[in-house]
């Protein structure tokens, strides 16, 4: 009996990574009956976090009210995986973009409820946090998000405040001393998926500021606001997060969260595997068919095909990706680790058109992938 491993990403606009998972377990089953399967969708950092860890290792979903992007009262979530002491909580629960309803404001959004979901997760026992950076509406370096553990921001009265992205100018002072101690010998881990620093042209304002409604102006604003934040962290907590790899993630959370809380930044990919245990499974593996939206040269950056093929490589086992679109560089791949590449989009037409049938052209091509593979194992039907 063969064994396989199913580890696919999200492809990003049309389909999660639980729908690509099932995609391949049906059409390995309808050509590999007997074979052992082992499903993982791969969580990102960004919305449905929760849920894929909670498929792939079971655990049990925590609902928790909590405030909003918006300052308005949620109900958020967090998962706590079954050792009872390990919780995920994904900043889409408490400060995603789906959460402004279309009033996007970069500016006043808050990740505060984000931290209220860290203490109800310790509270309930948790004493590892894995904390996922994606599909934030905010832009206040991680500030509301520590206020709610007990981090005191001062402005320059000495009054204390929770800064939103167009309030850090008012920063004075920060006061860790308040901090909660229930966060003492809690380790946090954030699954970080890009490297933008803190500002500049690559950092969070400029990059991600756009999709959250900031115009270029607010962009200019927001920039120098999380430039002067990073000069009073430097100044009052001795930390340096301007060119922290990472830190311009989540509209400066991952920056917020590496100087407030101790966190450490790290591939959302690499944070799956470890969790899981990934390499315990490759012993006697047949393939892992892994996938994501678009491979490219990026991809060699951390994502997920590459961290779960370098893995793999070590072991010998076959790595086959699947993906929505091969782009220039992919072909790097292959000193990563990949085995093949395989394309949905074979039309060969743009993402606006193929992702009306996305669906259907990752089953064609799974189709032809395993009819290639039962050509090369006589006595299966084709």
């Amino acid at each position: 009996m063969s064994k396989w491993i199913l580890m696919p990403d999200s492809f990003k606009g049309t389909m999660s990574s639980l729908e690509v998972c099932e995609a391949m377990r049906r059409a390995l089953l309808r050509h590999v009956p007997d074979a052992e399967v082992i499903s993982i969708p791969v969580a990102d950092g960004g919305e449905g976090s929760v849920e894929a860890f909670l498929t792939a290792m079971g655990g049990r979903r925590v609902e928790v009210p909590c405030t909003g992007p918006d300052l308005q009262p949620v109900t958020g979530f967090y998962g706590l995986l079954p050792d009872g002491r390990t919780a995920v909580v994904e900043m889409a629960a408490a400060a995603g973009l789906p959460l402004m309803e279309g009033r996007l404001c970069a500016e006043g959004a808050t990740t505060y409820g984000v931290g209220e979901l860290i203490l109800a997760a310790i509270q309930n026992g948790a004493r590892r946090i894995i904390l996922g950076l994606g599909g934030s509406a905010t832009n206040d370096g991680g500030c509301g998000c520590a206020a709610a553990l007990g981090v005191r921001f001062l402005d320059s009265s000495g009054t204390a405040y929770v800064p939103v992205g167009g309030t850090l100018d008012h920063l004075d002072r920060i006061d860790l001393s308040c901090r909660s101690p229930l966060l003492e010998g809690v380790e946090l881990v954030a699954m970080c998926d890009v490297d933008n620093p803190l500002c500049g042209p690559h950092g969070a304002s400029a990059v991600f500021g756009p999709q959250k409604g900031a115009d270029d102006a607010a962009v200019a604003r927001l920039d120098r606001n999380l430039h002067h934040l990073a000069a009073v962290i430097r100044r009052d907590i001795g930390q340096d997060i301007l060119e922290l790899p990472g830190a311009g993630a989540a509209g400066g959370m991952g920056g917020g969260a590496v100087a407030f809380l101790g966190c450490r930044l790290q591939m959302g990919i690499e944070t799956v595997l470890d969790t899981i245990g990934f390499d315990t499974l490759l012993p006697g593996t047949t393939a892992i068919l892994t996938g994501e939206g678009r491979i490219d040269g990026q991809s060699l950056r951390g994502k997920v095909v590459i961290g779960i093929a370098r893995r793999a490589r070590a072991a010998g086992v076959p790595v086959i990706a699947v993906v929505g679109d091969v782009a220039p560089g992919a072909k790097a791949a292959y000193q990563e680790g990949v085995t093949a590449i395989v394309s949905t989009n074979r039309r060969a037409v743009p993402w606006e058109i193929a992702r009306q049938t996305a669906r259907e052209d990752l089953a064609a091509a799974l189709e032809d992938l395993f009819r290639l593979y039962d050509a090369f194992h006589p006595g299966r039907d084709i």
